[in-house]
Parts: C-alpha cells; structure tokens; sequence
C-alpha cells in the first residue's frame, strides 16, 4: 500500500467533507493552479492561520489531481466544473501528498521525523516504478528523475516539525535543504503547493525555498477567497441552518480581511457554531496564545500597551514589513505583533492592527487577567467592584477607582487624551463583560456614543457612558439625552447614564442617572 503516491487518502477526506452539513464550494482555487502546471510559476505556498481551511483545500487538490480514480461525481456539481481546463487536469498527474503534521510512534528526533517520511517516498516509488534499480539511488531527487516522469507535489502544514521540542537549528537548516533538494529546478515537478503557518521567509534566510511566491493575509490578492468565508457565503449559509442570526455570527467571527478590504470569518468556528446552533468560543489553539501571551507580560512593555488599547476597541497603527519574527524569536514589538497576525490573533489592514472579533478578545481578557501583568491585573482584578459602584449608583467610589489607577501612574495609562481614558475604562469594567456585550463608538440615535453596555442576560440595567476630558459629567449626561443615545436602550425600558470626566485641576468626577424610558413598566 502506497503511502504518499497515488493515495486515495485526499479523495476520501474529501467526500467526507463534502457530506458534512456546512460545506463552501472553494473549488475555484483549482482554476488559477490549473494556469501554473508546468510553468517557472509552479510554486506557490499559501500561509494562513489554523483554521481557515488549508488542509480541506489541500484535499480537494489532491482528490482533483490524482491519476487512477474517477472523482468526476464529486467535482460535477462544483465551480471548478465550469472551467475550460477543467477535464483536462481532472485525475490526470502522479501526486505526492505529504501531511508533514503526521509523525511517527517513536518520533524523538528530527532524524526519526525525516527517516520516516524519506523511507516512505522510497517505498512508493520503488513501488510504483519497479523497472527503477532499487539499489542505485541515495538521493530522492535522482529516484524521481529515474523514473521518467513528473509529479504533482501537496505539501501540507509544512512547518509543523519547527513546533517540536527536539528541533535544533541545525534540524531547521537541514530541513530547509531536504526539500529544496526535493522541490528545486526540478522537471518532474509540475507544481508544488506548499501550506503552512508560518511564512517560509522567516526560515529560509537564503535561497534554500527561493522558488516559491508566498501567498498570506498581507499580500494574497489571488487566492485569499479562498480561505476563510466571505460575507455573502456566511449570510448564505445563515439561511440554510436559521439557529443563529447572522449579526450574531458576524460579532463572533468576523474581523478578517481579504486583499480588498472585504470582510472575512473564521471558516471552522462559523461551521461549528452554525452546526451546534449556539456561539461559543471554538478557538482550541492554546499554545501559541500562551507564548504570544508570556512575551506580553516580559518582553516588551509596548506591546502591552498596544493590546490593552485594542481590547479598548482603538486600533493600533503600525508598519508590519511583511512577517518579521525569525527563528521563533519574539523579542521585538515588531516581531510578537508580526507573529500575532500570522497565527491570527490580530488583524492587520492598512497598517492597522485589531483585535478580529468577539471570539478572540474574551481571549485577550483571560491575557489581562494573568499574574505577571502587573498592576494592569490589580486594575483588572478592581473592575468587579467598579461594576458594583455603576450599578448602585455610587458615584464616588466610581471616581475613587480612577483616581487610583491614575495615581498608579502606569505609563500608557497617562491621560493625554480620551482613547487613553477609553483604555481605562475598559480595563475598570473588563468584568462587566461577563454580563454586558460591551460596545465602543456604537451607533445610537443621533451620533455614536462611547460605550453601550447591552444586557446579555435579564436582571442588569443598560449602561450609557460619555466621557469628557476638561469639563464636567453633567454635560457627558447632557449629550446622552439631547443625541438620544438612549435609542439602543430603549427596549429594556430603564438605563444608567453614566458621565465620566477628568481634568488636572478637578480629577475625576462621575455622575449616575437612573433613567425610565416613558411609557415603559419594566421594573
């Protein structure tokens, strides 16, 4: 039984998706690949965070591709059908598929990881080519070139070997000389695709993988339709499974950005909520977010101030030249918040970075709530009894907390204008969000008002906070009524305005109203 060459393996996983309740037809990516067979553009690596459907695209190929089975009836009723090259390619080539994420039992060196998938390559070619001399060869390269003929390469989750312990930087350069040995200026390839995480630039310093154009959410104008949903195939696929509403959707998963500045959603997470029927938190990738989350608290005191800002729903602006971070080195602002984007806890657009969507930033709030952050964590652990003080009105504990946390003197907390007393605010009531769907610069009435705190379950009031710099609460109140900011809180029938000011002469103050919309008896 072949183990890389020829498999069926890439055709069953993909009926199998293609049975599952959710399924987006991405078969165009078939079309433009099509383009580059046999061409000096025949290699194209796409990287993209977990999750957004590289290993399912990477199927489909291989179930396109693979000479000797008839997947006609699979691909018939897809895009790709539509194509004029799309009979002349289907199940036509010798594809090597390779999931490099596949390790052995006794997988304790780099040595046992490359062993194994070298001893396989030589098992089925030998297999599949029994005129080639056995014992003629120590190289693959000069193997496939024996055998006369040419090969499709998919190579998925490429870099999943850099994630291992054992991995030296020795083990990484010989890594990198294993397939460009395989993969470079070779005729028996026509085409290689390669996925991954991490971008290949990062290790191949020189001209080890030079070959291939790399496709990533900073620079993928071709293929980004691809991977992830669009807009248009979330609303569609809301229709077909109606538990969940399409807003609701969209607050959790979208956040995303393709090349145009469309939006873009977390294919797997939309697909289990839609299937479950209920929003919840899919995202299991711990790992990384631990790292991510430890170069946060030691490493660079920007960096903390950069997420604390996003969490404020203020984006951050920087210049991201492509992904910086080298060797797994995280020591730079540049280089964590380049290795955030490219695991997908941030997103980057127009050198403007933020937190995606509600799903990922319950993820930055357990961040900010961890021992080695600090006095961000005392402000954090405070924000319970600052939700308390809102709720019963206490006007002057609530003025108390911020003068607190403003005599703490953190430096990024300095009040140099609203978004920092926004940064503020948002780390006083991180609590709150256990209760409250907390919105920034939200829409209401006649103008946006800086946060709308939105029930999520029966039992708290709605919350309507302005904030001033240099003048007084009141008139934070005043613009609430007078805009009719209320508009969103309407329906509960009762509202906390909340005015919150702060000046160098008079501090902070705060002012508290309790509010009864007419003609509502909600008690």
């Amino acid at each position: 039984m072949l183990k890389y060459l020829n498999t069926d393996l890439p055709l069953r996983n993909f009926r199998r998706t293609l049975k599952g309740k959710i399924y987006v037809d991405k078969s165009g990516l078939i079309e433009p690949l099509n383009e580059l067979i046999g061409t000096e553009g025949c290699y194209v690596c796409i990287t993209r965070p977990r999750r957004f459907g590289k290993t399912i695209n990477a199927n489909m190929l291989g179930a396109y591709y693979t000479k000797g089975y008839n997947s006609h009836d699979i691909f018939k009723n897809l895009q790709i059908s539509q194509s004029n090259l799309y009979e002349e390619h289907l199940n036509q080539y010798n594809v090597m598929y390779i999931d490099f994420s596949h390790m052995p039992d006794i997988c304790e060196s780099y040595q046992d990881y490359i062993k194994s998938i070298r001893k396989k390559i030589y098992g089925d070619l030998y297999a599949a080519f029994p005129e080639v001399d056995k014992d003629g060869y120590d190289s693959l390269n000069d193997l496939l070139l024996a055998t006369n003929s040419s090969f499709i390469f998919i190579l998925d989750e490429w870099d999943s070997i850099f994630y291992r312990d054992f991995m030296e930087a020795e083990d990484k350069k010989e890594y990198l000389r294993f397939l460009k040995n395989l993969l470079k200026d070779q005729p028996y390839v026509e085409l290689a695709y390669m996925t991954g995480v991490l971008p290949i630039a990062k290790y191949s310093s020189g001209s080890e993988l030079n070959m291939f154009d790399e496709f990533n959410f900073m620079n993928d104008n071709i293929f980004d339709r691809y991977f992830g949903f669009s807009e248009d195939e979330v609303k569609a696929l809301c229709v077909q499974h109606p538990a969940v509403p399409f807003s609701e959707v969209k607050k959790w998963y979208d956040g995303y950005h393709k090349n145009d500045g469309s939006g873009l959603f977390n294919p797997r997470s939309v697909s289990k909520a839609l299937t479950r029927g209920l929003c919840l938190n899919f995202w299991t990738e711990t790992g990384p977010m631990d790292e991510i989350a430890d170069c946060i608290e030691h490493n660079v005191d920007e960096v903390r101030e950069d997420i604390v800002k996003m969490v404020a729903g203020i984006p951050v602006e920087v210049d991201l030249q492509g992904y910086s971070a080298a060797e797994l080195r995280l020591n730079t602002r540049d280089e964590i918040l380049s290795a955030m984007v490219v695991y997908g806890f941030l997103s980057y657009y127009k050198g403007r970075l933020s937190i995606p969507n509600y799903e990922l930033m319950e993820k930055y709030q357990h961040v900010l709530s961890r021992n080695s952050m600090g006095e961000v964590k005392e402000i954090v652990d405070r924000s319970r009894d600052m939700l308390e003080a809102t709720l019963n009105c206490n006007e002057g504990h609530v003025a108390h907390l911020l003068e607190k946390i403003h005599d703490a003197e953190i430096p990024f907390l300095a009040y140099n204008d609203e978004n920092s007393l926004s940064c503020v605010i948002t780390l006083c009531y991180l609590y709150a969000r256990k209760f409250y769907n907390i919105l920034r610069e939200e829409k209401s009435g006649k103008g946006y008002c800086d946060y709308l705190f939105l029930p999520k379950e029966p039992g708290y009031l709605p919350i309507i906070l302005e904030l001033k710099m240099g003048k007084l609460p009141e008139e934070a109140i005043e613009q609430i009524k007078t805009k009719n900011y209320l508009q969103r809180a309407e329906p509960y029938g009762k509202a906390l305005l909340v005015g919150i000011s702060y000046d160098k002469e008079k501090r902070h103050q705060c002012m508290i109203e309790r509010y009864s919309f007419p003609d509502k008896f909600i008690s």
